[in-house]
């Protein structure tokens, strides 16, 4: 055996390792055995005569601090077992394994050299056995094809070796740290886990893993949402993580920097329910221990961040209890390392080298029974490195080995192993194996359940959303509806009293055709109510978007038509009390129905163009993400359906300036005739109060509405009592009080204020329209406050007429009766004529009679021919005759004009009515006289 290059300083350091060293075949320079000898064979079976080289290279140094010589240590005891067994067994008989084990101290140039050195000086190695640094391994694995040597490691697991077109003649028993992404492949699908992120530190072996990793996952329906990375400080790419809200976070970094990292996370709370942590298993024991001084955070801090953690990595021993191919189970194979190693340096990989001392001898088994089977000339021994035929055989043979050892099944794909990757979890400050998973069976088992999630159930990949449709409450649609429909039941109940007593004279004269659309314009408006409390909570969504126009077309009819009514009512009221002129003037139902319709008409035409241009449509409002109230692990995104169109604005604008105008003129109308009491319009300033109701509550209701939009059910209510209370107050004001009146005083109506009809007066005239009543009663109220002087004035008109009646009778056409009048009448024309400028000056209250004053004015008392005029009203009065006939004339006029309006004569009768103290003379006026106050 050729001695190794260079003898470790303390090779000698440790009696117990010496002697395995020597037994393994490993010699320290200068100890005299020639190059190229080889250790006796004692101890061997008689019939194994004939050794097989194979290359050893591993580091082997005795320093504390070489984590990979303490892994070449390690593995030493099991080797040792591993070819104790195989010789024993005779399994390559008459052959026997002779390992030659070089210290590549894990240095490329030293590891190299003793490559190089075996080459040359050792023996014709059939196979080169193990490679830990990954540097060195690499080096020495790129160059085995030119030397027909197959390599087979039980430590490297860089995922840079699976590239077999760069290193076709490498193989390895242990997996490669890319076999761990098929496992977590498995356990996303596993708790169902789509969504994650990675947090790699910037060195080619993790970044390796990553790159592989998002291979694996796509395709596979799982997101990489955010892949960060890092070099010294995580915690930036920490933050970005929780930015994009990644949950399930796949860690790649080593145990100084897994430190750092989970004291970021616990600055950042990303730990607990609702986060899950997979990082490498491969961590030695208590590794935080090592770095918590390195790092700022408190180690409770650690700790509670490290808590449920999951680690991955190869299982360094089967867990099953068959037994492997030497016979033994696993668990006894453990007991004999233990012993065999004693108080040596122990290694997790030693279950790989003992395997793969059995896939050696496997190989080598089925390359004889190959060369026995097709070329018995040829012998293994007759290899060298320019043989490539055995070499390929060699090749081929070991792809080909498959049993089932210490470390689960031994089987090769590309020459990958697929091994058995286990599943650990950070519990109470100790790892505890959770699962594992067969990459030859791809199967996942979770052991009895024993991963232990923070919360009730695994977390969730990401921040559920759950969107919830902020809805109207039930109870409280009941509640509006419930009063919604005992409004509808009062309407009706007005309705049939309405048409019911439509000839009473109480109805009749506050026009019943617009009482009418009153009630359907309120029964419109209640019934709006039922669909704007439907919502998607209640109706699809395309029953939702025909509601949105349905219920503003109700809404808008229903209010044109109920204040379109009232607003007309108003203006006829406005316009017979402020009439000066007081020109006859006809103000009935039909024109007032022509005004409610060409309201209804405008709406008509802008719902019309609103729905042909740009009808609404059902949009949704999502607000801020808000947490769930019931503690759970998801958010709830507030939702609210809204009827919108691309030019709300506008359209609003349009409908809210066209109603707010007539609300306006309506207001205005309303406060013009605030003081009106007239018995025969007995609504009207009900009607006004009807109208500042509706006026203001729309105002209020709009503002409110508009600004509580985010809040259905605020603004579900506002707008339903708004709706409520305008209709129901408006229909009990004006219905009310009739049906009151109608119970209590029939006839209230229609009597007198202040002078009863007499027994004989006749009955109104059933033709008489309801306008004629209503200015007749006007004219009374309004000349109420000027009975008192009226009345006197009517007493001296009676007495002066009784005067003049007397001289006339008495005069004969003598001279002496111009000269008596002129002398103690004079001062009565002129009464007369301050009646005439009195009734004139009262802004045109009885245009009747300023009219019959106007034609015959007292300036023509006196003339006998009408195209005569005289300044002095005395030269006119020239004879009794003259006299007679202006008095008989001009009081008559007085009497049925004039009188009426203040008590004396009623002017709805069909022929002049006087009081019982008139003169004969005055009963019998002709009927061209008579006076029909005909109104507006």
């Amino acid at each position: 055996m050729h001695p190794s290059p260079r003898r470790p300083a303390a090779a000698t350091s440790n009696p117990a390792m010496l002697l395995l060293l020597l037994c393994l075949g490993w010699a320290p320079p200068g100890w005299g055995w020639p190059r190229g000898s080889s250790r006796g064979a004692a101890g061997l079976p008689p019939n194994a005569t004939t050794p097989i080289s194979i290359m050893g290279l591993m580091p082997l140094s005795q320093s504390e601090e070489d984590q990979k010589s303490r892994i070449g240590r390690g593995v030493l005891p099991a080797v040792q077992l591993a070819m104790d067994q195989i010789r024993n067994e005779s399994l390559l008989n008459p052959y026997f394994l002779d390992l030659r084990l070089y210290d590549t101290e894990c240095d490329n140039a030293k590891g190299l050299k003793a490559f190089y050195d075996a080459i040359k000086y050792g023996p014709n190695h059939l196979m080169v056995f193990g490679g830990v640094c990954a540097t060195v391994t690499s080096i020495i694995a790129e160059s085995l094809k030119g030397w027909n040597l197959v390599q087979l490691s039980f430590a490297a697991t860089t995922p840079e070796l699976a590239d077999k077109k760069k290193y076709p003649y490498f193989f390895r028993t242990v997996p490669s740290d890319n076999a761990v992404n098929p496992a977590i492949l498995k356990l996303l699908k596993h708790y169902h886990w789509k969504r994650v992120g990675t947090l790699t530190q910037d060195v080619q072996r993790f970044s390796e893993v990553r790159n592989d990793l998002t291979g694996v996952l796509y395709g596979e329906d799982i997101e990489i949402s955010d892949t960060e990375s890092f070099s010294n400080d995580p915690c930036t790419s920490v933050k970005k993580l929780k930015g994009n809200d990644v949950r399930i976070i796949l860690g790649q970094f080593d145990e100084e920097m897994a430190v750092k990292v989970f004291c970021c996370a616990y600055d950042e709370e990303m730990y607990g329910s609702k986060y899950q942590w997979i990082i490498p298993g491969w961590y030695e024991n208590l590794w935080w221990e090592s770095w918590i001084n390195s790092s700022q955070c408190l180690s409770k801090n650690l700790l509670a961040a490290m808590e449920g953690y999951i680690g991955v990595d190869f299982e360094p021993l089967s867990s099953k209890t068959n037994k492997t191919i030497s016979g033994r189970t696993p668990q006894q194979y453990e007991k004999e390392y233990n012993a065999k190693r004693g108080d040596g340096q122990s290694s997790k990989f030693h279950g790989y080298a003992y395997d793969g001392i059995w896939v050696i001898a496997r190989t080598l088994q089925r390359a004889m029974n190959y060369l026995n089977s097709t070329n018995k000339h040829q012998k293994i021994e007759d290899f060298n490195y320019t043989n490539h035929k055995l070499g390929k055989i060699f090749l081929n043979a070991m792809n080909e080995t498959r049993f089932f050892g210490v470390t689960g099944e031994v089987v090769f794909r590309n020459g990958e192993r697929m091994g058995t990757i286990k599943f650990t979890q950070f519990q109470e400050q100790k790892e505890v194996k959770v699962g594992e998973y067969n990459a030859v069976d791809d199967k996942l088992v979770i052991i009895n359940n024993s991963i232990r999630f923070q919360g009730l159930e695994p977390p969730k990949d990401k921040t559920i959303i759950q969107e919830e449709l902020r809805k109207i409450s039930l109870p409280l649609y009941s509640i509006l509806s419930a009063l919604t429909i005992l409004g509808m039941i009062m309407a009706s109940a007005f309705l049939f009293f309405n048409i019911k007593n439509r000839n009473q004279k109480l109805i009749k004269m506050s026009s019943p055709y617009m009482n009418n659309l009153i009630i359907l314009g309120g029964m419109l408006s209640y019934a709006s109510i039922f669909l704007f409390g439907l919502d998607g909570s209640f109706v699809s969504e395309k029953t939702f978007e025909t509601l949105c126009t349905v219920r503003t077309w109700i809404l808008t009819v229903g209010y044109t038509t109920a204040f379109g009514a009232m607003f007309a009512k108003t203006w006829r009221v406005h316009a017979i009390f402020k009439n000066v002129k007081m020109k006859k003037k006809i103000i009935k139902d039909q024109k007032l129905l022509g005004i409610v319709g060409g309201m209804l008409l405008i709406d008509l035409c802008i719902l019309i163009c609103w729905q042909v241009v740009d009808p609404l449509r059902r949009t949704v409002e999502k607000y801020n993400m808000e947490p769930d109230p019931a503690g759970r692990d998801i958010s709830i995104r507030p939702i609210l359906e809204h009827c919108e169109n691309t030019h709300m604005t506008i359209w609003l604008g349009i409908v809210y300036a066209y109603k707010g105008l007539l609300m306006l003129f309506g207001c205005f109308l309303a406060w013009e005739t605030r003081n009106v009491s007239i018995p025969a319009l007995n609504d009207s300033k009900y009607i006004g109060m009807s109208v500042y109701n509706v006026g203001i509550m729309c105002i209020i209701g709009a503002a409110v509405s508009f600004l509580t939009r985010d809040q259905p059910n605020v603004q579900f209510c506002i707008v339903a009592l708004v709706i409520i209370f305008c209709s129901t107050i408006t229909l009990c004001l004006v219905f009310v009080p009739k049906l009151i009146t109608l119970r209590t005083n029939p006839d209230a109506a229609t009597q007198n204020r202040r002078f009863q009809f007499t027994q004989n007066q006749k009955k109104e005239d059933s033709k008489t329209s309801t306008s004629v009543t209503s200015v007749n009663q006007a004219s009374t109220s309004r000349l109420e406050g000027l009975q008192s002087e009226n009345h006197r004035l009517r007493m001296k008109i009676t007495e002066l007429d009784k005067d003049l009646e007397e001289v006339t009778m008495q005069l004969q056409d003598t001279p002496e009766k111009t000269t008596y009048i002129k002398q103690n009448h004079y001062q009565d024309l002129n009464d007369i004529l301050s009646i005439r400028n009195f009734t004139d000056s009262k802004d045109g209250e009885k245009a009747i009679l300023k009219n019959h004053l106007d034609q015959n004015p007292p300036a023509q008392w006196g003339s006998s021919d009408p195209s005569r005029t005289s300044k002095d009203p005395i030269e006119d009065i020239n004879s009794p005759e003259h006299i007679q006939r202006r008095l008989s004339l001009q009081l008559p006029i007085l009497h049925h004009a004039y009188l009426p309006s203040i008590g004396g004569v009623d002017a709805s009768c069909a022929s002049p009515c006087v009081s019982p103290s008139a003169s004969p003379r005055h009963r019998h006026v002709p009927p061209s006289f008579r006076v029909m106050v005909s109104g507006l």
